[in-house]
This record gives structure tokens, C-alpha cells and sequence, in this order.
């Protein structure tokens, strides 16, 4: 087993982690109260002035400080500046940085680092400075397999976040989604994996039927989603580690849009028959299911509270689509949704402070929040067509499909503020995204 050390002027905190080898973090002090600090609950914030330079350590080191630069751009709160502005060159983690060439350039803080390899593994050192405090304020070592780069990358990317904001990262993630081609007579729609920040896409269906609404399991490790041909609708579960899938078993009528509990035991979806669709929760372990729902209406899309005690539905119970929240088992539905427009694909929160939905006012389709009683909606999108939220595992972020006119769907992101709205990566087309847990 390799250990991860830490530096810092005061240890304090411990950072564990496991890449493809075991990785640990030792402890780090928290330091002095640091001069800079990012506000992200501001809809204004400008973003801070950060300088990423290269990490010493040849090609790697300098794929590391991009794949960091470029996680925290995307983030929107912070603005790496341009390596050609850098006045001190060859910066290595072991020697303090010249201050006063970093204030020059107006940088606030400073990312720095090394990258070696010892015995065939990777070690990648770190530190963050806050520039006019002339002041360290993180400094971590990580140690992982050559191929393991990238996520390095984004555990320092999760690091650096964390110690600015005081809210954790999402950089050290993956997305399922659907990737679609063909077509619009025949169209090919394949269950599809990738780094949050558009790397390393793979397929994990063959697209020989037409899969629909992925989602992650609490430990990242399984999947759920539909699968459509023909003559039926299956509910499946895919086990990324082992490949193995599995149906949820059969039922009489048309079986959609499943999604885990918070603690993964279970399985709410809605089974539809003669127009009618009920929401249903299965217990995985015994895979009995029990119906939730019994109105005469199209109750879909259900969606768990963080503590597994309510669930978000979508229903046409008042006669249009609108938001409902009730018990785990069912009880006390009450409409939370108030305002004009249809209402669907509900999704709660990782933190719970808010539900994410898809409205459709008039011939404009929107990606909005509002708190669980149904105050303070928000629409954060408007074009002509968004739909089918997914939170970041810090329930900072949002990322959704969204279609323009003739052309095919493609994955974006918008944060809580509405501020940040921008394209994700992923250079091809792609809808109904799912964005896992922090990854250990």
C-alpha cells in the first residue's frame, strides 16, 4: 500500500482516496483564515484570478495542469490565467513561488506542482497558494498508476475547489447518458459513460434496442435504465464493475424511468396500462414491489429525497403535468408546483435544498429549481428545447440535454445561480444524462 503525504504549515485534515492502487492522504492543519475566498452563492461573483502552471515532470505534468486549469474554468468561479502571462518560470512544488512575480500578474491564487515515477507508480505533488498572503494553503501528494492521470487531475481539481469555496468538488466523477445517432426513422440510442469533463466516452449497450433514462446507484457502481424494443419495455440494472445486467423482472404493461434510493436498496419506477401510469417501488433485496400511486392519471418520474423519506413525482392528477411530493410509501401526495406551464422530470437534490425540473411554458422549454415546498422557483433556461436535469453530487451544478431547432441534442450545463450556462465537452450528440457520486 502507497501513502499520500501532505504538506503544509500547520497539518490539519485527511484526504482518502483509492485510485486503481490504494492512495492515502495524510493530515493537513487548517490554516490562518486566507485572504481570498470564493462566494458561490452570489449570482454575481467575478471569478478569482488563478494561475496554473504546468506541474514539473514532463508531458504528464503538463496534461495534469490542463485537465485542473480546465475543470476549474468550467466551474465558472475562477479564471486561470494565461501561462504566457507567467513571469517565474520552471515553479516546482519543493521551492516557495516569488510572490511578487505572481502579484504582478494579478494572480490570486497559485496551483503548483511535480510529477515523478518511482517503482512504476505515479506521484504527483501539489500545493496551493494564496499569492498575497503569501501564504500555503493545501499541499497533498497523490500516488496511482501512470494510467490513473486523469483522475489525479480531478481530485486536485476536487481539492482546490473545496479549500476556495468551502464546498466540495465534482470534478472526480462520471456521466451516463445516451448517445444518439442515426436517424430521425432510425435512430440509434446506446447507454454511454464519460468523465464529467467529456473524456474517455465508451458504450455500454450495443444499441440494438433503445435505452432511456440511465441513473447511478449511491455507490457509483451500478446503473439503472430502460431499455425499449418493439414489443416491450424492460428495466435493467448494469453493474459497471463485473458487466453484468439484470432485469428488475416482468411486468404487465409498459415499465419507465427508474431511479435508485439514496441508499440503493431500491428501485421506484412507473408501470403504465391502458393509458394510465402508476408509480411503483421495488426492494431490491427481496424484489417485491409495492404500488405507491393509485390515481386515475399519469404519475411518472419519481425521484427520492436525499434521506429516502419523500419521493418527487410528476403527475396530470389537476389535469396538466405538474409536481407532487408524498411519502416514501406513498402517503400525503400534495402539489408543490404553482406557477404556469407543464411541469416534468423531477429531481432532488443531492443536498435536498433544492428540486430540479423541465417546465414547458408556451413554445419554450426551461431547466428550473425550487425549494421542496414549492417556494422560490427559479428558471434557469430558456431555448426550445431543455430538458431532463441531473445534479452534481454537490448540488452546485446542473447538467441537461437541449435540442435546437433541426438539430440533434446536446449535453450543457447551468449552475444553481443560472449564471454559468455552457456546453459540456462531449463533442457528439447526447441526451438524458446522469451524473454519478463522487468516485472513491
Amino acid at each position: 500500500m502507497t501513502k499520500a503525504k501532505a504538506r503544509s504549515r500547520n497539518p490539519v485534515a485527511a484526504l482518502l482516496f483509492t485510485l486503481l492502487c490504494a492512495i492515502t492522504a495524510a493530515a493537513l492543519a487548517a490554516p490562518a483564515r486566507a485572504e481570498i475566498e470564493v462566494n458561490v452563492n452570489r449570482g454575481d461573483v467575478q471569478p478569482l484570478p488563478i494561475a496554473v502552471p504546468a506541474f514539473g515532470g514532463g508531458q504528464t505534468g503538463a496534461d495534469i495542469s490542463q485537465v485542473i486549469s480546465a475543470n476549474l474554468q468550467r466551474s465558472g468561479l475562477f479564471r486561470p490565467l494565461d501561462p504566457a502571462s507567467f513571469i517565474e518560470k520552471g515553479l516546482t512544488a519543493n521551492v516557495q513561488p516569488r510572490f511578487g512575480d505572481w502579484k504582478t500578474i494579478n494572480a490570486q491564487a497559485l496551483v503548483n506542482g511535480q510529477v515523478t515515477v518511482e517503482g512504476g507508480k505515479l506521484r504527483v505533488d501539489f500545493r496551493l497558494w494564496d499569492v498575497f498572503a503569501e501564504q500555503q494553503l493545501l499541499g497533498l501528494q497523490f500516488t496511482a498508476s501512470p494510467e490513473s492521470w486523469r483522475k489525479v487531475a480531478h481530485k486536485i481539481s476536487d481539492a482546490v475547489y473545496e479549500r476556495l469555496t468551502g464546498e466540495k468538488g465534482y470534478f472526480d466523477t462520471r456521466v451516463v447518458f445516451v448517445a444518439e445517432s442515426g436517424s430521425r426513422l432510425n435512430p440509434v440510442k446506446r447507454l454511454a459513460i464519460m468523465d464529467q469533463d467529456g473524456a474517455n466516452p465508451s458504450y455500454l449497450t450495443s444499441g440494438d434496442s433503445i435505452v432511456m433514462t440511465p441513473r447511478f446507484s449511491s455507490n457509483s457502481q451500478e446503473i439503472t435504465y430502460m431499455s425499449l424494443r418493439p414489443d416491450s419495455s424492460t428495466i435493467y440494472i448494469l453493474n459497471l464493475e463485473t458487466a453484468r445486467r439484470e432485469s428488475l423482472g416482468t411486468f404487465p404493461g409498459m415499465v419507465f424511468a427508474p431511479r435508485f434510493s439514496p441508499d440503493g436498496g431500491k428501485v421506484v419506477f412507473s408501470v403504465e396500462r391502458a393509458g394510465n401510469s402508476d408509480l411503483y417501488v421495488m426492494n431490491l433485496s427481496s424484489r417485491t414491489s409495492t404500488r405507491l400511486t393509485t390515481d386515475p392519471s399519469i404519475d411518472t418520474s419519481g425521484s427520492f429525497s436525499p434521506d429516502g423519506s419523500r419521493i418527487v413525482f410528476n403527475s396530470d392528477r389537476g389535469g396538466s403535468p405538474q409536481l407532487y411530493v408524498m411519502g416514501a410509501d406513498g402517503s400525503a401526495p400534495r402539489r408543490i408546483s404553482g406557477g404556469d406551464g407543464r411541469y416534468t422530470t423531477p429531481v432532488w437534490s443531492p443536498t435536498g435544498e433544492f428540486i430540479a425540473f423541465t417546465k414547458q411554458t408556451g413554445g419554450e422549454f426551461h431547466i428550473g429549481v425550487m425549494r421542496p415546498d414549492g417556494s422560490d422557483e427559479r428558471l434557469l433556461t430558456s431555448s426550445y428545447l431543455d430538458e431532463g436535469p441531473t445534479w452534481a453530487p454537490n448540488g452546485r451544478v446542473l447538467m441537461f440535454s437541449r435540442e435546437t431547432p433541426g438539430g440533434a441534442a446536446k449535453l450543457w450545463s447551468v449552475d444553481v445561480t443560472g449564471r454559468i450556462l455552457q456546453p459540456m465537452p462531449y463533442p457528439g450528440a447526447g441526451s438524458d444524462p446522469a451524473w454519478s457520486p463522487l468516485l472513491n
